[in-house]
């Protein structure tokens, strides 16, 4: 055991102050405060004044908390101040050594901060990532199981790790790798349920609708930016409770709220009340409340570093009695006028989110610019859905409508930029979970909002100004600037040996590798007498010494900075002008060109000159000979391109990927390119007439259709031959179609792929071979095609007869006869004619024969009834 309160004991160097709230309470610091002193520990009874700079001036060495909610956090994190849980306080007596910070940081995106992992039978590479991955966001790795253990990594219960722990009725948890794996790409935790093994829910099927919409932890007070009403703040005794977070603070009201003569006097009677001061001037207040992110008073109010929020978190504050940071949830904070850019005209819709989540994402929404939309239509172009399970899941798809879950409007809003869709993060949707379980744990991005909504700053800022901004900078330098940890900081172990205000970067990482075996963070910046000015940072002239400030400055000089590199420079200097005196004659001279060319020539003479005759004489004759050894006739170069062609139906090539490959490479050389369907062509190559969507594309081209016997000529007798002398003659299967080929191909090249122009043809997912060949022999025929589905709303805008100038028009529907097609059939009847349009339900064929004709025309055989009763 440590020495009880001496110069040796655990705590003996550190200085601890307290944050009091419902999770920490007066007992439980009690607790605490006795044990931490008993171990030779300082506790901060009191601040030595409210200003920001006194965890300096009290010299504090360690905040615990249970929560990263208070104003001191920025001004700790600049300064590397460890903020660690209670549970911190415990480990490291058990451990008789402190412990780590990061694993016990209260800052909610480490998610793993209370996770210690012991990995089974796992892959040795799944490990190292699963390992790795959980360490960076506050997780603990353990070789073995033991008490301290959470969970266990494991693919089954087998290993003997999990028998251990369930032999000695452990308290860890038997995880699937699958979690942590979605944790990873979420970058959030999300329930660890249905990967517990060993009857892992994850692992089977059939259960995914089943999952019900869990509640939202993290959205409370939180679910709109213009709240409709004042909540009543706690009242446990009967009476108005004194609200302390207003104690000592200074409070503007903007003009921009909107607010009734009446709520606002129960607001200042509120503030007054609590000890606090309502004011009118953006310099004198310490909190400034507003709706919009724009304005004189805004943007003066930001720059000097005020706490910024709106109405609805004013209330909070009011309702929960303590100070949040409004940057810590999206719609606590001033929204947008005009919106986010990218989001502007989007119309959005919600799938799988229920109670708070659906209010908050709705309104969410709104504020980023973009329309709600309650009901899905198919002009929607964004659908938001906590699972991929859903009616609307499966309609977005019919209709080509964006799918992704909250995380991508959450990082959108808190970025001020709409986020690429791609994201993985954005399209991850875990089996059996919703989503809604991690909803409204986004921060703001308060370099992004300075960038585009108060850049620069006033030249006149106030001592306390100051220094939140230079704490502010620095706080951001010392924060992980990528990865899960984005924007988290950890600070630095305390110890006798040294000092977290005066010792270098260097000297930490040395003394702390010594002391707790891993190094102390080191700041991305160099804390040597030149320091590196704050990324972004507008350097101001002025006095040096003007703000007593214990945060270094980040400015500094073009003239330091000249210095700093020159003193960085100067060994190499030195060793260059030492080489520089040094004299030629002796070949001790500067090295490389010249120099090194004729040391490299001597060397080679003189291994020649000290070999034998015969030697010499089998060199000159190897030389001689090498020297009349033609040059390597270079490759000759492909020839042009000359014939562009499409193949289909090919049997020459059917299963045999190398002599496929092998006549390619022929044909090129001929001159023959064969490109891929879609492609600029010049010749169709078809061994008879086809209906396949490669010959009805092309067709639509008017292309010449030659035999496939053209090929089959040319890379025989490895000649060109001129394709007009195989022009395709298929007369059975024109009588079979009726048609006449060249009559065909003359009609495409007058059409010119508007065969089908603007003529609209709907097709049902379950057509015979798939909609997609279809789609494309439509398409390239000038068609408007379109899915048709049991969920398809009205896609044809209703018409009366007198509003129509002509009678009406034809509109198709591919479908076969089916019970389940034959359901859609009144629907889309009725739609076309409220359209004042004719509806044609038909077989595919109809298709087909109209393109390879390249005629339209209509016969009622093609009709599903008849069609199909043939058979």
């Amino acid at each position: 055991m440590a020495d009880q309160g001496g110069s040796g004991a655990l705590f003996s160097n550190c200085v601890f102050m307290f944050i009091q709230d419902k999770e920490l309470d007066e007992k439980k610091i009690d607790t605490l405060t006795d044990v931490i002193t008993n171990h030779g520990g300082s506790i901060l009874e009191k601040p030595s004044s409210r200003r920001p700079e006194h965890l300096a001036e009290d010299k504090i060495t360690h905040i615990i908390a249970s929560t990263i909610e208070f104003e001191d956090y920025t001004m700790a994190t600049s300064m590397m101040i460890a903020v660690v849980k209670p549970s911190w306080v415990q480990v490291s007596i058990m451990k008789n050594r402190q412990a780590q910070i990061r694993p016990f940081t209260p800052d909610p995106r480490m998610i793993f901060s209370d996770v210690v992992l012991s990995c089974a039978d796992i892959p040795p590479t799944d490990k190292d990532t699963i390992i790795g991955a959980t360490m960076a966001m506050g997780g603990m790795d353990s070789e073995s199981v033991t008490k301290l253990t959470t969970h266990i990594c494991a693919l089954s219960t087998d290993h003997p790790k999990c028998q251990l722990a369930t032999q000695k009725k452990l308290k860890c948890k038997v995880i699937l790798p699958h979690w942590f794996d979605d944790c990873f790409k979420l970058g959030k935790r999300i329930d660890e349920g249905p990967y517990l093994l060993p009857d892992a829910l994850y692992l089977q099927s059939g259960l995914a609708a089943e999952v019900a919409v869990p509640s939202s932890q993290h959205l409370e007070g939180a679910t709109s930016a213009q709240p409709d009403y004042m909540p009543t703040p706690d009242n446990t005794g009967g009476a108005r409770p004194i609200l302390d977070a207003f104690k000592g603070k200074k409070v503007m009201l903007s003009t921009d709220l909107s607010i009734r003569d009446r709520l606002q006097e129960i607001i200042e009677e509120l503030i007054n009340n609590g000890g606090g001061e309502v004011v009118d001037k953006v310099e004198d207040c310490d909190w400034f409340i507003c709706q919009y992110r724009d304005g004189p008073q805004y943007v003066r109010a930001a720059q000097a570093c005020k706490t910024v929020g709106n109405l609805s978190w004013l209330y909070f504050v009011i309702t929960h009695n303590k100070w949040s940071n409004p940057l810590h949830r999206l719609l606590h904070y001033p929204i947008p006028r005009d919106g986010i850019p990218g989001l502007k005209g989007k119309k959005i819709t919600v799938s799988n989110y229920g109670g708070e989540a659906r209010i908050y994402l709705e309104n969410l929404i709104k504020a980023s610019g973009a329309e709600y939309t309650k009901t899905m239509k198919a002009d929607n172009t964004h659908l938001i859905t906590a699972r991929n399970n859903s009616e609307k899941w499966d309609a977005a798809i019919d209709w080509g409508i964006e799918r992704l879950n909250h995380l991508w409007i959450e990082e959108s809003y808190a970025k001020c930029q709409a986020q690429p869709m791609t994201t993985a993060s954005y399209n991850t949707f875990p089996p059996c979970t919703n989503l809604s379980s991690i909803i409204g744990q986004t921060f703001l991005a308060e370099e992004r909002l300075r960038a585009l909504y108060y850049p620069g700053g006033p030249e006149k800022l106030s001592p306390s100004s100051k220094l939140k901004r230079k704490a502010q900078d620095m706080a951001d330098e010392n924060s992980s600037s990528s990865g899960p940890a984005e924007g988290v900081v950890i600070g630095r172990q305390a110890h006798k040996e040294f000092d977290v205000m005066m010792d270098t970067d260097a000297d930490l990482v040395e003394k702390s590798t010594k002391v707790f075996g891993v190094p102390a963070p080191q700041k991305r910046r160099p804390t040597t007498q030149f320091a590196t000015p704050a990324k972004g940072r507008h350097v101001r002239a002025g006095k040096e010494n003007e703000t007593p400030s214990t945060v270094s400055s980040s400015s500094r000089s073009a003239k330091d900075k000249a210095l700093n590199r020159l003193s960085a420079l100067a060994p190499d200097i030195n060793l260059y002008e030492k080489e520089k005196k040094r004299g030629l004659k002796d070949y001790h001279g500067l090295w490389g060109g010249k120099r090194a060319a004729d040391q490299i020539e001597r060397e080679h003479l003189n291994r020649r000159s000290v070999s034998s005759p015969t030697a010499g004489g089998e060199e000159d004759e190897k030389d001689a000979k090498a020297e009349k050894r033609p040059a390597k006739r270079a490759r000759p170069s492909l020839p042009e391109i000359e014939k562009r062609v499409v193949l289909t139906g090919f049997h020459r090539w059917v299963k045999d990927k190398h002599r496929e490959d092998a006549d390619r490479k022929k044909l090129r050389e001929l001159g023959i390119a064969v490109v891929m369907d879609g492609q600029p062509c010049d010749y169709l190559v078809a061994p008879s007439l086809v209906r396949t969507v490669k010959f009805l594309r092309n067709l639509s081209k008017g292309v010449t259709v030659v035999s496939s016997n053209w090929i089959e000529e040319c890379l025989d007798t490895k000649q060109m031959h001129k394709p007009e002398d195989y022009v395709l003659k298929d007369k059975e299967n024109e009588k079979k179609f009726g048609i006449t080929l060249a009559k065909s191909v003359r009609q495409a090249r007058v059409n010119d792929g508007k065969l089908l122009w603007h003529t609209p043809i709907y097709c049902t997912a379950s057509i015979k071979n798939g909609p997609d060949g279809y789609r494309a022999i439509a398409e390239a025929n000038g068609a408007i095609f379109m899915m048709y589905s049991a969920r398809s709303g009205t896609t044809i805008r209703p018409t009366r007869p007198e509003e129509d100038d002509g009678g009406p028009d034809p509109v198709y529907l591919l479908s076969n006869s089916s019970p389940e097609e034959k359901k859609l059939w009144p629907k889309f009847t009725d739609m076309a004619r409220k359209g004042n349009m004719e509806p044609r339900i038909v077989a595919a064929d109809w298709l087909l024969d109209v393109v390879m004709k390249q005629e339209v025309f209509f016969d009622d055989k093609y009709l599903v009834t008849k069609f199909f009763a043939k058979g």
